[in-house]
């Protein structure tokens, strides 16, 4: 599959990534992660690996991104807050104070 990462094009498969990050301890997981094979790798560090570029030179969602496309299964960071649910909109908050059913937003 062909990428951008870092304003660079990279041409990844799914194996090719798992043929790179075999034999690689991963790092402590404080942010972002990936699931690669059995183990779990911090993004940067597998944009690391997989690019041999600096960490500096691309952002996690890139990396995410790219790893999703791939197949991988991405994590949030720990601790990171869901993201907050739909604001109802005006006719639901009055149906609702009015004792009738509220509608689920599409």
């Amino acid at each position: 599959m062909r990428c951008v990462i870092a304003r660079y094009p990279f041409d990844l498969t799914k194996q090719g990534v798992l043929d790179s990050m075999k034999g690689v301890t991963p790092q402590p997981v404080t942010g972002e992660s990936v699931t690669i094979g059995r183990r779990r790798y911090p993004v940067k560090q597998v944009g690391v690996v997989v690019t041999r570029q600096d960490s500096r030179d691309f952002s996690a969602a890139e990396v995410t991104r790219t790893m999703t496309r791939l197949g991988f299964t991405c994590h949030p960071a720990p601790g990171a807050e869901p993201a907050p649910a739909p604001a109802a909109t005006p006719v639901q908050t009055a149906s609702a104070l009015l004792g009738g059913p509220v509608q689920p937003q599409e």
